[in-house]
């Protein structure tokens, strides 16, 4: 069954291309269906295309549908074009003409923008509340470990003293900023489009504001035509705020990959969070973290996908749009399982403390050495010139009791503050 069939036979090759994964995909989407469908029953009812018993027979019905996606029953089969198709067909199926009526003053499309706003507002949640976990969890490694110094680098040469209580504290500041582009698509998506039908609305006298508050929509995406040329929009916009997150574990999993070395040897992992060698005895590899950054990296190309997908089309519905489903749908799962097993790993990790009583570390003080002398009166220039020579000449011995006290250093990391952040 298709929502356009005229009745004439499609060709299977051609059918086999149009529908691609769409039936996969759109098991995820079916309850966010039912919820408008759902809504739209109850508004047909309210201005009287339909009776209010009619109304009634349809939600009850949909509450059935919705029972069996809920415990994983509900199937599309190859004779559905999609989920639209399948549950118009079990509504017509169990209610006769009144399920014929529940497309009335709708379009397909609206049917998917509508589902696809829902399922947005849901993930982006989710995704949001396991950032805040793994925020959490960062803040309080900081706190742990705020006074176990560990080398800092710039040009991936020593450079000046850091702590893991920067190191984690950096990451959960980090994914604040990551969580404005994350708020800023739930605010797109927060906008209900159904009642634009096919692009250009309806001669039904149908009510917005009913729907709108119905599903628990902010607002409405009022102009019809804007709401058709959200499709695709919505979803970039996911996907920048996808992206923004994965840029911040790709380089999370990237330090970790480092310092689990053996060069490095900053932390490490129980036997059960690492994988061996099929030939080196002695191996212990982040592959959990190796994969973190490799999904992540991925992540970061889903905008640039849609981007290419949608740019240039003109205003008005396109097939192209189809398209958008397939790629920002597998990758809000993926950065869920990467939030999900960044957090449930670092819950293990453990902290070599001792890591500056290596002497080739002894440079790293180097800076807070000249600082003393300028403290002690001598300029700047001065300071760094003699400091210069003792280095070159190995003469040079650290100061290693250092002190920094100002917002944001080692000394004062300000853990409350950037928490605060996120809660406003």
């Amino acid at each position: 069954m298709k929502l356009w069939d005229k009745g004439f036979s499609t060709d299977k090759k051609i059918d086999h291309f149009t529908v691609g994964n769409d039936r996969e995909l759109d098991l995820l989407l079916a309850k966010y269906d039912v919820i408008a469908s759902k809504a739209h029953a109850k508004m047909l009812g309210k201005i009287g295309l339909i009776t209010t018993q009619e109304a009634e027979n349809l939600v009850a019905e949909l509450d059935v549908i919705a029972q069996t996606i809920e415990e994983g029953s509900f199937v599309i089969e190859d004779s559905f074009e999609d989920m639209h198709s399948k549950i118009e067909f079990v509504l017509t199926e169990k209610l006769g003409d009144t399920g014929k009526k529940i497309h009335t003053a709708r379009s397909r499309n609206d049917q998917v923008l509508v589902a696809m706003h829902l399922y947005l507002k849901d993930e982006l949640q989710e995704i949001k509340s396991e950032v805040k976990v793994l925020f959490n969890l960062l803040l309080n490694l900081a706190d742990k470990y705020k006074n176990v110094l560990l080398p800092g680098y710039t040009h991936l040469q020593i450079a000046m003293p850091s702590s893991f209580g920067l190191w984690f504290s950096a990451y959960a500041e980090s994914l604040i900023d990551d969580m404005y582009f994350v708020d800023a698509a739930y605010k797109i998506a927060d906008q209900n489009p159904l009642g634009s039908a096919a692009g250009y609305g309806s001669s039904f006298p149908i009510d917005r504001d009913f729907t709108t508050k119905e599903m628990g929509f902010a607002t409405q995406k009022y102009n019809v035509v804007a709401a058709q040329m959200g499709r695709g929009k919505v979803e970039k916009a996911t996907a920048f705020g996808i992206s923004n997150v994965a840029a911040t574990l790709s380089k999370m999993a990237m330090d970790i990959c480092l310092y689990m070395s053996q060069n490095f040897n900053f932390i490490s992992f129980p036997d059960e969070l690492t994988t061996g060698s099929s030939i080196m005895p002695h191996k212990k590899n982040p592959d959990v973290f190796e994969l973190i950054r490799g999904k992540c990296n991925k992540l970061q190309a889903i905008p640039n996908q849609l981007i290419l997908i949608t740019n240039n089309l003109p205003s008005g519905y396109h097939r192209d749009l189809q398209l958008v489903k397939e790629v920002i749908i597998p990758a809000i799962q993926d950065i869920k399982a990467c939030l999900e097993i960044l957090t449930f790993s670092l819950k293990e990790v453990r902290v070599n403390e001792a890591i500056l009583e290596d002497p080739k570390y002894d440079y790293l003080f180097s800076v807070d050495t000249l600082n003393e002398l300028v403290l002690s009166g001598i300029p700047f220039r001065d300071a760094y010139k003699k400091m210069g020579k003792e280095i070159n000449e190995g003469t040079f011995s650290p100061k290693k009791d250092i002190k920094h006290t100002h917002q944001g250093s080692l000394g004062n990391l300000c853990l409350q503050e950037i928490r605060n952040k996120l809660i406003d």
